[in-house]
């Protein structure tokens, strides 16, 4: 335990290798990785890497420095290996946890919450989930916490103001050259509220860190807008059209009402029960070993709360960039209850340390009976992944409650991060006993298959981005916003998402005859007619030959 301790660092990397770098192909691949997986493999196949394209349309919505760095990768290792493709995003994830170690340390002095701060991050639920669900959201959040690492350091030394005004711009115009500028509001922006009111940027005049202010401002502004001003003029049209359709979707997609997010620390997952703890600012705010720095962490998640409740359009996702302040804030209740346990803490505080630790505790030890009661039909050659997942999550388990006893926290706190990196390590593959999709067809060798028949393959309508990843190409795009075309020659093969499948029989039935041939259903769990099963992952392939 004690050089678990003495090496901060060390353990922080670990954990990270643990929870993000294993299994990276067992998970499908999801709608937003489709798209980045999509425009990466156009800018190696087709060269398109500034006028950056999905299935050979435009795709500017996004900035396209994930999509470069996943293209790297790709043209390294091969744009078949999907566990290659998301290893940036993985590494990026591990990142995020190292910068959040390095920006505690710097606020606190403590080398213990720092690496408390630091494991909570790693192990919160939706930033595990948001490395394959959103790939855009870790970079520009990673960037941007590192930015403000350095940001605070130039606020706050009176040295090296120049170094860190130049790291701070490089790393703001990282953020923004990844997904514009969402995380300059979500996480930047509540920051430097927060920042005002813990420390009103005292001495910033003194220290004559204006002119360096101005050069970060510049600098971030150079790196994250030249894509934007260049596709602006190299594609005006395109570009105009996007902008307005995604600035209509900030007040008409996805709308919800202002207290959508009030739950937000239930996103942290296994620390739902310490985060809510943490937000209790009368209760904690004379037991902490940093007052200020604890203020400032609080403000910043509220902040950030409260900035994205005011914007319509909300989705879970969106509060990634909370649960970074949040895993800090968080950090000062778990090291309270950690190094006060046994002395100061009063029985009416112990009850919901007991009862967190418990239920992580019961977790582990139900996991085996549970998974067997799930799993039981789909686990033919998946039993070794079963019995070392229950073997260890139950000893997990068990362990919680012995040091629970002993009323050693620190050991809880540790288990529990290992209990999260078993789920990874050892459990994740079990996803592949679940039930599957009887009607589950890959449309991964429709390309080939209509190359030997001599027929070129369309699509009609917008079909799903993960369609258009399995199938290994751009499909040209018969039904567009404006217009609809018709294919030159008497015969070829069209995929019909189903509710454009009225209108495509109205436009080719005249001249045209048609026949079903294959039915393309991506769903993989979910099987047609139940609460799971997406529309959108089927398409039907329709053979049509002029009459």
């Amino acid at each position: 335990m004690t050089w678990l301790k003495n090496n901060p660092i060390a353990l922080t990397l670990l954990a990270g290798i643990s929870i993000f770098l294993f299994h990276l192909n067992v998970i499908p691949v999801t709608i937003m990785e489709a798209r980045n997986f999509i425009t990466a493999r156009e800018m190696i196949t087709d060269g398109n890497w500034l006028l950056t394209t999905m299935n050979d349309l435009p795709r500017y919505e996004k900035p396209p420095l994930p999509s470069w760095i996943t293209a790297l990768f790709g043209f390294i290792f091969g744009l078949e290996n999907v566990a290659t493709l998301r290893l940036p995003t993985m590494l990026m994830g591990i990142f995020l946890g190292y910068m959040g170690y390095l920006f505690s340390l710097k606020i606190i002095d403590s080398k213990l919450q720092a690496l408390i701060n630091a494991l909570i991050l790693l192990s919160s639920f939706y930033i595990i989930v948001i490395t394959v669900e959103a790939p855009w959201d870790i970079y520009t959040h990673g960037f941007m916490l590192t930015g403000i690492y350095f940001l605070y350091s130039f606020f706050n030394l009176a040295g090296d103001k120049w170094k860190n005004s130049l790291l701070a711009g490089l790393f703001l115009g990282l953020s923004f050259m990844s997904k514009g500028p969402v995380s300059l509001y979500a996480l930047l922006l509540p920051f430097l509220l927060a920042y005002g009111f813990v420390y009103k940027y005292k001495g910033f005049g003194v220290d004559r860190k204006f002119i360096p202010l101005a050069v970060m401002i510049i600098m971030a502004m150079i790196i994250g807008l030249w894509w934007f001003l260049y596709v602006r003029l190299a594609d005006p049209n395109a570009f105009l059209a996007i902008t307005k359709k995604e600035t209509a979707n900030w007040s008409s997609y996805n709308v919800r009402p202002f207290y959508y997010y009030w739950s937000f620390f239930v996103q942290s997952g296994v620390w739902t029960i310490p985060a809510l703890m943490s937000l209790m600012y009368p209760y904690l705010k004379n037991k902490v070993i940093d007052k200020k720095a604890y203020r400032l962490t609080f403000l910043w998640t509220i902040f950030s709360v409260i900035l994205l409740s005011i914007i319509p359009e909300k989705k879970a996702r969106y509060l990634v960039p909370v649960l970074i302040p949040l895993a800090l804030n968080t950090g000062f209740y778990l090291e309270y209850i950690i190094n006060h346990f046994r002395s100061t803490l009063t029985p009416k505080e112990k009850i919901p340390v007991y009862f967190h630790f418990s239920l992580i505790g019961l977790i582990g030890i139900a996991y085996p009976f549970i998974g067997f009661f799930i799993l039981k039909d789909g686990l033919n050659g998946l039993w070794g992944y079963y019995a070392l997942s229950s073997l260890a999550l139950f000893a997990i388990g068990v362990l919680l409650f012995v040091q629970l006893k002993k009323q050693q926290l620190f050991g809880c706190f540790l288990l529990t991060i290992a209990l999260v990196a078993a789920i990874k390590l050892l459990a994740m593959p079990l996803s592949g006993a679940m039930e599957k999709n009887a009607q589950y067809k890959s449309i991964s060798q429709l390309r080939q298959d209509m190359q030997e028949e001599g027929l070129k393959t369309y699509c009609f309508g917008e079909i799903a981005p993960e369609m258009i990843w399995d199938y290994g190409s751009a499909i040209p795009v018969l039904k567009g916003e404006e217009e609809i075309l018709i294919p030159d020659g008497e015969k070829f093969a069209v995929l019909v998402i189903p509710s454009d499948e009225n209108e495509f029989k109205r436009i080719f039935d005249p001249e045209y005859s048609y026949t079903l041939n294959t039915v393309y259903d991506l769903n993989y769990n979910a099987d047609p007619g139940t609460k799971g099963h997406k529309n959108r992952l089927i398409s039907n392939l329709y053979i049509v030959q002029k009459r």
